[in-house]
Order: C-alpha cells, then sequence, then structure tokens
C-alpha cells in the first residue's frame, strides 16, 4: 500500500538510500532534516551536524523531487544528548549518546511530527528490521551484522516503532551503495560518518573541556594502589583502554580496570583483569513486554560487541545478567542490550 512517509535525512548515503527506495516503490515522501548541532573549524566537514550535511540532504530530495525541511531541535539535543554525555563523562561512566538521541529527540520527535506532515510513517537508514507482533512491534537485527544499528533503537517505544519502516534492514552495506549508484545520487559514494556527531575527532577529553572547563587532574594507579602516572582528568578514559595511559614500561600492557571519579582516579592492570561473569543494568526497556522470570539469551554490550549468551534475571526497571563466558571491558554508562536470535528482547544501561 502506497502510504505518505517522512524520512529522516542526515545527508549520509544511508538515508538518501532508504528515501530513493521508497520513491521507486511509489510512496509519497517528505524529507525532514534535523538540525542538532552546531558544528565549527576543524569539526565542519563529513558529519552529520554539518552544513554541508543538510546541503546533501536537500540536494537528494531534490533529485527525487520530494520537498524537504530542517527542523531545529539544537535545545532538545543539547539537553536530552549532549548535557548527560558530558555529566556521565564527569562522573567516570562510558555514555552511549545514539541511544539517546534516538528516543529522546530523532525517532520519537519524527514520530510524534509524524502527523503534522498527513504522513502514516517514518523512514530513516537504520540497519534494523521491525514487524508487528500480536503483542506489540517486534525488532530485529539488520541482514548485515556489521552495520546492524539495532543495539541503538532498543529504548524506542512500542507507539514509535509501529511507525517506523527500516528500508535498508535487508540490505548490506554495499547493496545500500550499488543502490545509490543504480538511482545516481549525488551522495551515492559520500564517506561514512564514524565518530560521534558532535564530537567529530573523537577527542572526547578536549570536547568536555571546551564545554565545561578544565578538569581536575588525578593519578593513574595499580589494583595495588601504587601511583604509575598522573592525568589531566578522566574524562575520555574508558574500561578496557590501553593506549594514553603513560605507564609505558611498566611490565606488562596495562588496561583500564576501573575510573574511580570521587578520587580522580584511573586504576589499570593487565588484561585478564578485565574478564567479568556478571553486570547490573538500570532503567530497563522491553520489547514489546517486560519478562517476569529469568530466561536465557544474549547479551550486547557495547555496539561492536558480539551477543554473548547469558542468563537474564529481571528485577523492576533493572535487571542481571550472568555471562555463560567472561566478557572483556564491562563498562558502566554503556548499554546492554538482550538479544534472542536477530531478535531484540530490550536493554538498558550498564550500572555496575
Amino acid at each position: 500500500m502506497k502510504e505518505r512517509v517522512v524520512v529522516a535525512m542526515s545527508g549520509g548515503v544511508d538515508s538518501s538510500v532508504a528515501a530513493a527506495l521508497l520513491h521507486e516503490q511509489g510512496h509519497d515522501l517528505v524529507g525532514v532534516t534535523l538540525h542538532l548541532w552546531d558544528a565549527s573549524g576543524d569539526q565542519l566537514v563529513g558529519r552529520c551536524c554539518a552544513p554541508e550535511d543538510r546541503g546533501d540532504a536537500r540536494e537528494t530530495c531534490e533529485h527525487l523531487g520530494i520537498p524537504h525541511y530542517v527542523l531545529d531541535e539544537r535545545e532538545a539535543f543539547r539537553t536530552h544528548v549532549v548535557d548527560p554525555f558530558l555529566k556521565e563523562y564527569s562522573a567516570g561512566r562510558t555514555p552511549i549518546p545514539c541511544v539517546e538521541c534516538n528516543r529522546t529527540v530523532k525517532l520519537v520527535q519524527l514520530a510524534e511530527l509524524a502527523e503534522r506532515f498527513g504522513a502514516s510513517r517514518v523512514a530513516t537508514g537504520h540497519y534494523a528490521r521491525v514487524e508487528e507482533g500480536a503483542r506489540g512491534q517486534r525488532l530485529f537485527r539488520g541482514r548485515d551484522h556489521g552495520k546492524d544499528q539495532s543495539y541503538f533503537l532498543f529504548g524506542l517505544p512500542d507507539e514509535t516503532l509501529k511507525k517506523m519502516v527500516f528500508p535498508l534492514g535487508e540490505l548490506e552495506k554495499g547493496e545500500t551503495r550499488a543502490h545509490g549508484r543504480r538511482l545516481k545520487l549525488p551522495n551515492a559514494d559520500k564517506p561514512d560518518s564514524q565518530e560521534l556527531c558532535f564530537v567529530p575527532d573523537g577527542d572526547v577529553r578536549g570536547f568536555v573541556s571546551r564545554e565545561l572547563g578544565p578538569r581536575a587532574a588525578g593519578e593513574v594507579v595499580d589494583t595495588e594502589g601504587r601511583v604509575l602516572a598522573e592525568h589531566t582528568g578522566i574524562e575520555g578514559f574508558t574500561i578496557g583502554q590501553r593506549r594514553g595511559l603513560g605507564v609505558a614500561g611498566a611490565g606488562k600492557p596495562k588496561y583500564v580496570l576501573q575510573i574511580i571519579a570521587d578520587q580522580d582516579r584511573v586504576v589499570v592492570g593487565e588484561a585478564e583483569e578485565l574478564m567479568r561473569s556478571t553486570l547490573t543494568v538500570k532503567d530497563a526497556h522491553w520489547l514489546p513486554q517486560a519478562p517476569r522470570e529469568p530466561f536465557e539469551g544474549e547479551v550486547r554490550i557495547r555496539y561492536r560487541h558480539t551477543p554473548a549468551a547469558a542468563q537474564i534475571t529481571p528485577r523492576g526497571d533493572r535487571f542481571d545478567v550472568v555471562f555463560d563466558t567472561p566478557q572483556r571491558a564491562v563498562s558502566p554508562g554503556q548499554a546492554a542490550v538482550v538479544y534472542r536470535g536477530e531478535e531484540v528482547f530490550g536493554g538498558g544501561f550498564i550500572e555496575s
């Protein structure tokens, strides 16, 4: 059935191909780009917050002959994504802002705005799949597991998932680019964006310092508390990090094991000390309904992590995870997403 669909246009090849495929199928499209952040200086080029990306989105919409709107969501993005990101890093945790962006600013907002455009659906370039089930919407991994983005979507409410269309869910990345060239899209060969859209150079410590001012210096210590080096701020350190610790020559390679924010201390140790069998997750969100009893599934503890077999025990708005095999570098603040095979069952944020 032909529908009117709002398409989230970032200016990248994925969202452009998603729009082009729906256009080819005869749907009535409205392209919408969310202005989330003002990039500047060296951060200006090649990221979804740069003016050139909004220009690429507009050019794609002109190529397809569909209307294009830019909506200013900078205030909401700052409030719901950037400020919590800064707070988490300042507390020694490693946040995952793309989850918050999707569930508080981007997709939820577009789903609510769709009615104003006379649209019944919202499409994006995410590599994920959604199906309607007897008890609500069911979310699945994208067929291209190397690009699968279901990890970032576990927090979407059912009413938002009901409106979502993911045209790339069954495609490999190479197939997406091939479609872009076949349909003569102006950005078919544009490189993928790899970093956070508001920290495009990857320098988290520099970004936090620019936003919050100079941070407190502290010590890098071993598990016995012996001081090995000094650091200029805990921001930018993550569990499992090896480079940039300032402890070269201290025997075996050292990795960040723990960040003690109230002491401005970074604890380092050897690789085997990174392994963990258990974790606790807060702010649980389940799809479509919360389980009541413990169950077996697979848990993904960061975006590039292969889901690992585990026992999951729900506890209200939390759940506990016991892995069959210890996992490396469990990082508080990251999302822990629960799967059973290809299906996303839910997730939350690692507390400890």
